[in-house]
Parts: structure tokens; C-alpha cells; sequence
């Protein structure tokens, strides 16, 4: 397994990600992750649409939560597009939060069990065993075509470029 050190930071320390550095263009890996009522979902079940893979360390932190109300503000105007925010937060966690906010735009997924989802798309913290902050458009034909890892998990992405390519693939 892929381990790239330094590869992401926390206020200036360097932490590891465990998995590849995926690039547009690449064939979106397969994952098993969990819904927040403990459903399994996979790739496979996400296929057929536009898809964006809104990535966070943990919803009760104030930049994760900032990042996944922002994509289920857009969610609710992109109706092409699926969008779902992945954490390892556990899934009652996750409903939780999202009934506390109104947060009914996007899907949910739980990373906990396996980790499945960072050890594919090279987003998991090993020193945390937490996901690092980053953001995915894949395609209706399962190829990924934006990529965005943030350097520092405490800065916010850059949405524009996500939501920018999301619509244009749906169009």
C-alpha cells in the first residue's frame, strides 16, 4: 500500500496519506462504505451519474462542517448531479448531524469499517486514521475528472472548480 508522507498537513505538520495519489483520467477505484442507516454502497451503486465525493475528516469540526452544508446548498441546484460527503465519523454520528442542520441534499457515507474508500482514493490519515479533506468528480462512466487533495485538512477546498466541472459534465 501506497504510503505518502507529508502529503497532506495540520497547521504546518506533516501527516501521511495511505494510498495513491489518484489524477483525472484515472478509473475510479471501487469502494464498500456505509449510509448513515447502515446500508452498504459501493462504486457500483453510485454509477450513472455525475458524481461529487465531498471528503472530511469528521462533520464536528468547523471546516468539515462548512464543506458539506456548501454541497448541500449546491446539491439542491444541481439535480444532474449525486453528491456525497464521506467521513469516518459512524453513521448514527452522521444522521445525527444532518438532522440537527436540515442536511437532505446529499447522501452520506461512513468510511469507519474499513476504510476502504481512503485506502482507494489515497485519502486516509494513517497517524489519525482519519480521511483527509479532498474533493472528487467522477463520471457517469466511472472516470475521475477533477481531483482535488488539500494540502492543510484545516483549509476549505476549492468548490468553484468542483461544482464548475460537475456542471459541465452534466450537461
Amino acid at each position: 500500500m501506497d504510503e505518502r508522507h507529508g502529503a497532506a498537513t495540520f497547521r504546518d505538520n506533516p501527516l501521511t496519506l495511505i494510498g495513491p495519489e489518484l489524477k483525472v483520467g484515472d478509473h475510479a477505484p471501487g469502494f464498500d462504505v456505509v449510509d448513515k442507516t447502515l446500508s452498504p454502497v459501493s462504486l457500483e451503486a453510485t454509477s450513472g451519474a455525475v458524481r461529487i465525493f465531498s471528503v472530511v475528516p469528521s462533520l464536528d469540526t468547523p471546516v468539515c462542517d462548512i464543506q458539506t452544508k456548501r454541497f448541500n446548498e449546491e446539491a439542491g441546484e444541481l439535480p444532474d448531479v449525486k453528491m456525497y460527503t464521506i467521513s469516518m465519523d459512524l453513521p448514527f454520528a452522521q444522521a445525527r448531524w444532518c438532522s440537527s442542520f436540515g442536511i437532505d441534499n446529499l447522501t452520506m457515507l461512513s468510511d469507519h469499517r474499513t476504510g476502504s474508500f481512503g485506502t482507494a482514493y489515497g485519502t486516509l490519515i494513517k497517524e489519525w486514521r482519519m480521511e483527509s479533506r479532498a474533493i472528487f468528480v467522477v463520471d457517469k462512466h466511472n472516470t475521475v475528472q477533477h481531483v482535488e487533495y488539500v494540502k492543510d485538512v484545516a483549509e476549505q477546498p476549492d468548490y468553484e472548480a468542483a461544482l464548475n466541472k460537475a456542471r459541465e459534465l452534466a450537461k
